[in-house]
């Protein structure tokens, strides 16, 4: 993922996930957001692109972390002021937005995995248009994800998903994902999985993200 890619990652983005937290705050914010991302160390993530009509046009993407803590403090400390105006817009067209917004600090404490709290990469976003769904296209970007994340050394990678949301929960069974519990984060139920990278005959360690 690259800046140039910001502006269609942001709208799809909106267009899967348009009630989560960041979508509700509209798609300014998640521009901003984006941008803060792709400038930092922790984050990884890459566009899947397709030739259409004549043009190179980004059909989805996916999104993931070395360090998610780490990362968004990060991202969050250096674009203040930007992300925040654009975050007081998004609270104006949804205040309902207020409460789970101050719960956001505690994901990453809620969502820890009993036993391996060590484990800090994670697969975050993943989104493509509704045309590409069954074509195997999520699979193969997801091992892009997986493959560098072994390759910088990260012998897990965790997910978390809502438990009602039944495509994402046997996808990553599919994959080899162990359930590693419940936790309930913005009134939801939510399921932690993590996936050992190193015994998955899926994931081999092939880096294709540059460092930042």
């Amino acid at each position: 993922m690259q800046a140039r890619d910001v502006v269609r990652v942001a709208e799809l983005h909106q267009a899967a996930m348009g009630e989560s937290l960041w979508a509700r705050l509209g798609v300014r914010f998640l521009r901003e957001l984006y941008l803060g991302l792709i400038d930092n160390a922790h984050f990884l993530a890459f566009v899947y692109e397709e030739r259409v009509d004549g043009v190179d046009r980004v059909r989805g993407f996916i999104a993931g972390t070395q360090d998610g803590s780490a990362m968004m403090g990060e991202v969050f400390r250096r674009r203040f002021l930007i992300l925040g105006v654009m975050a007081a817009r998004g609270l104006l067209r949804a205040p309902g937005v207020v409460r789970p917004l101050l719960e956001t600090a505690s994901y990453f404490s809620a969502s820890s995995v009993d036993g391996t709290e060590a484990v800090t990469a994670e697969s975050m976003f993943c989104s493509f248009e509704p045309e590409l769904r069954g074509k195997r296209v999520s699979g193969h970007i997801n091992k892009v994800l997986f493959d560098d994340l072994l390759a910088r050394g990260h012998r897990h990678v965790k997910v978390t998903t809502e438990v009602d949301n039944e495509g994402a929960n046997r996808q990553l069974r599919s994959w080899g994902f162990e359930d590693r519990g419940r936790f309930t984060f913005y009134d939801k139920e939510m399921v932690r999985y993590v996936l050992d990278l190193e015994a998955s005959d899926r994931v081999e360690p092939v880096s294709r993200h540059p460092a930042v």
